[in-house]
Protein backbone atom coordinates (compact mmCIF):
# COMPACT_ATOMS: atom_id res chain seq x y z
CA UNK A 1 0.00 0.00 0.00
CA UNK A 2 1.53 3.34 -0.98
CA UNK A 3 1.15 6.19 1.53
CA UNK A 4 1.96 9.76 1.04
CA UNK A 5 3.56 11.09 4.47
CA UNK A 6 3.37 14.67 4.77
CA UNK A 7 4.22 17.36 7.96
CA UNK A 8 1.03 18.98 8.58
CA UNK A 9 0.61 23.11 8.98
CA UNK A 10 -2.13 24.54 11.39
CA UNK A 11 -4.12 25.02 8.09
CA UNK A 12 -3.55 21.14 7.00
CA UNK A 13 -4.34 19.78 10.61
CA UNK A 14 -8.11 21.66 9.96
CA UNK A 15 -8.28 20.32 6.29
CA UNK A 16 -7.67 16.24 8.12
CA UNK A 17 -9.51 17.43 10.96
CA UNK A 18 -12.02 14.15 10.43
CA UNK A 19 -9.57 12.00 8.84
CA UNK A 20 -7.44 12.41 11.92
CA UNK A 21 -10.90 11.57 14.46
CA UNK A 22 -11.28 8.35 12.38
CA UNK A 23 -8.01 7.45 13.23
CA UNK A 24 -7.99 8.09 16.44
CA UNK A 25 -11.28 6.40 16.97
CA UNK A 26 -10.50 3.29 15.18
CA UNK A 27 -7.31 3.13 17.07
CA UNK A 28 -9.78 3.44 20.46
CA UNK A 29 -11.98 0.95 19.06
CA UNK A 30 -9.00 -1.38 18.65
CA UNK A 31 -8.14 -1.04 22.36
CA UNK A 32 -5.72 1.42 22.11
CA UNK A 33 -4.96 3.00 25.34
CA UNK A 34 -4.84 6.79 23.85
CA UNK A 35 -6.76 9.34 25.98
CA UNK A 36 -10.01 8.54 25.33
CA UNK A 37 -12.96 5.87 26.40
CA UNK A 38 -14.77 3.70 24.02
CA UNK A 39 -17.70 6.13 24.42
CA UNK A 40 -16.05 8.76 22.81
CA UNK A 41 -17.97 10.46 19.31
CA UNK A 42 -16.39 11.48 16.06
CA UNK A 43 -16.91 15.08 17.90
CA UNK A 44 -15.23 14.72 20.99
CA UNK A 45 -12.20 13.16 18.55
CA UNK A 46 -12.11 16.34 16.34
CA UNK A 47 -12.41 18.66 18.60
CA UNK A 48 -9.35 17.04 19.97
CA UNK A 49 -7.55 17.50 17.21
CA UNK A 50 -8.72 20.89 16.13
CA UNK A 51 -7.34 22.00 20.25
CA UNK A 52 -3.88 21.08 19.02
CA UNK A 53 -3.92 24.05 16.36
CA UNK A 54 -2.02 26.61 18.10
CA UNK A 55 0.60 24.22 19.10
CA UNK A 56 1.03 23.07 15.52
CA UNK A 57 0.75 26.60 14.19
CA UNK A 58 3.85 28.02 16.55
CA UNK A 59 5.97 24.83 15.69
CA UNK A 60 5.84 23.16 19.10
CA UNK A 61 4.27 20.08 17.97
CA UNK A 62 5.06 19.03 14.95
CA UNK A 63 2.48 16.64 12.89
CA UNK A 64 2.99 14.06 10.20
CA UNK A 65 -0.18 12.30 8.43
CA UNK A 66 0.23 9.51 6.34
CA UNK A 67 -2.61 9.35 3.67
CA UNK A 68 -3.31 6.71 0.66
CA UNK A 69 -4.00 7.86 -2.81
CA UNK A 70 -7.40 8.30 -2.97
CA UNK A 71 -6.21 11.24 0.39
CA UNK A 72 -7.46 8.60 3.34
CA UNK A 73 -5.48 9.21 6.59
CA UNK A 74 -4.33 5.60 7.50
CA UNK A 75 -1.71 7.30 10.01
CA UNK A 76 0.02 10.13 12.57
CA UNK A 77 2.23 10.71 14.69
CA UNK A 78 4.00 14.29 16.10
CA UNK A 79 6.78 15.20 18.28
CA UNK A 80 6.30 17.71 20.89
CA UNK A 81 9.27 19.62 21.34
CA UNK A 82 9.90 20.82 25.15
CA UNK A 83 9.77 24.33 25.50
CA UNK A 84 11.76 25.15 29.29
CA UNK A 85 15.34 26.29 28.40
CA UNK A 86 16.95 23.66 30.55
CA UNK A 87 14.98 21.05 28.03
CA UNK A 88 15.65 22.20 24.95
CA UNK A 89 17.31 19.14 23.67
CA UNK A 90 14.22 16.58 23.93
CA UNK A 91 10.80 16.16 22.27
CA UNK A 92 8.31 13.68 22.96
CA UNK A 93 6.91 11.35 21.17
CA UNK A 94 2.90 11.46 20.49
CA UNK A 95 0.24 9.84 18.86
CA UNK A 96 1.67 7.46 16.90
CA UNK A 97 -1.35 5.78 15.00
CA UNK A 98 -2.03 3.02 11.85
CA UNK A 99 -4.94 2.23 10.99
CA UNK A 100 -6.01 -1.26 11.24
CA UNK A 101 -6.62 -1.22 7.71
CA UNK A 102 -2.79 -0.59 6.99
CA UNK A 103 -1.22 -2.49 9.79
CA UNK A 104 1.58 -4.63 8.85
CA UNK A 105 2.88 -3.37 5.98
CA UNK A 106 5.78 -1.31 7.65
CA UNK A 107 3.93 2.15 8.29
CA UNK A 108 4.12 2.57 12.31
CA UNK A 109 8.51 2.06 11.43
CA UNK A 110 8.06 4.68 8.74
CA UNK A 111 6.24 7.03 10.71
CA UNK A 112 8.86 6.22 13.76
CA UNK A 113 11.21 6.34 11.64
CA UNK A 114 10.53 9.71 10.25
CA UNK A 115 10.07 11.52 13.34
CA UNK A 116 13.46 10.20 14.88
CA UNK A 117 14.96 11.67 11.27
CA UNK A 118 13.42 14.96 11.79
CA UNK A 119 14.58 15.37 15.37
CA UNK A 120 17.89 15.09 14.21
CA UNK A 121 17.45 17.63 11.68
CA UNK A 122 16.13 19.58 14.73
CA UNK A 123 19.06 19.64 16.46
CA UNK A 124 17.56 17.17 19.66
CA UNK A 125 19.06 14.11 21.17
CA UNK A 126 16.43 12.94 22.81
CA UNK A 127 12.98 11.52 23.15
CA UNK A 128 10.77 10.22 24.98
CA UNK A 129 7.45 8.55 24.86
CA UNK A 130 4.98 6.09 27.02
CA UNK A 131 2.55 3.34 25.49
CA UNK A 132 0.46 0.63 27.48
CA UNK A 133 2.48 -1.87 29.02
CA UNK A 134 1.95 -4.99 27.11
CA UNK A 135 1.02 -3.50 23.92
CA UNK A 136 1.66 -4.06 20.45
CA UNK A 137 3.39 -0.83 20.44
CA UNK A 138 6.43 -2.10 22.86
CA UNK A 139 7.75 -4.87 19.99
CA UNK A 140 7.98 -1.63 17.24
CA UNK A 141 10.08 0.82 19.95
CA UNK A 142 12.13 -1.70 21.26
CA UNK A 143 13.39 -3.28 17.80
CA UNK A 144 13.77 0.40 17.08
CA UNK A 145 16.46 1.07 19.61
CA UNK A 146 14.18 2.58 22.13
CA UNK A 147 15.12 1.64 26.06
CA UNK A 148 12.58 1.19 28.69
CA UNK A 149 13.02 2.76 31.92
CA UNK A 150 9.95 2.60 33.91
CA UNK A 151 6.25 1.76 34.56
CA UNK A 152 3.92 3.36 36.20
CA UNK A 153 1.00 0.79 37.57
CA UNK A 154 -2.50 1.52 36.94
CA UNK A 155 -1.37 4.88 34.82
CA UNK A 156 -4.18 5.34 32.34
CA UNK A 157 -7.61 3.77 31.33
CA UNK A 158 -8.16 1.47 28.26
CA UNK A 159 -10.79 2.56 26.80
CA UNK A 160 -13.50 0.06 28.37
CA UNK A 161 -11.95 2.16 31.51
CA UNK A 162 -9.70 -0.61 33.08
CA UNK A 163 -7.01 0.75 34.64
CA UNK A 164 -3.66 -0.57 32.64
CA UNK A 165 0.13 -0.33 33.37
CA UNK A 166 2.15 2.48 31.22
CA UNK A 167 5.68 1.80 30.09
CA UNK A 168 8.01 4.92 29.48
CA UNK A 169 10.75 4.35 26.64
CA UNK A 170 13.67 7.06 25.60
CA UNK A 171 16.06 7.24 22.41
CA UNK A 172 18.74 9.35 22.31
CA UNK A 173 19.73 9.97 18.91
CA UNK A 174 23.17 10.71 17.27
CA UNK A 175 23.86 12.96 14.89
Amino acid sequence: MSTDLRLLSADGLDAHRDGLAALLLDAVADGASVGFLAAATRQEAAAWWASLRPSVADGSRLLWVARDGAGRVLGTVALVRESKPNGRHRAELVKLLVHRDARGAGLGRRLLTHAEDAARAAGLTLLLLDTQAGSPAEHLYRTAGWTPFGTVPGHAATPDGVLADTAHYYKQLRP
